[in-house]
């Protein structure tokens, strides 16, 4: 519950970053668009990243128990 939770505001946040990527590309920004993906778009990136891959190290269940395999 916990990952979907932290999974979903990391995806909310990197649609508002989008979207405002998107904002500053329609007003012809551009070089405040590619400074704007250097930094805040690539660390929502980051952050979603960051949440899978330590999703993904750990060898637990859906209720967070150990995950045996088959018995």
């Amino acid at each position: 519950m916990k990952y979907s939770k932290q999974t979903q505001l990391a995806l909310d946040r990197l649609d508002e970053s989008l979207a405002r990527l998107q904002g500053l590309i329609k007003k012809n920004q551009n070089s405040q668009a590619l400074q704007f993906m250097d930094e805040e778009l690539k660390e929502r990136y980051e952050d979603l990243q960051h949440i899978i891959t330590l999703s993904s190290t750990g060898n637990m269940g859906v209720r967070n128990v150990p995950n045996t395999g088959h018995l």
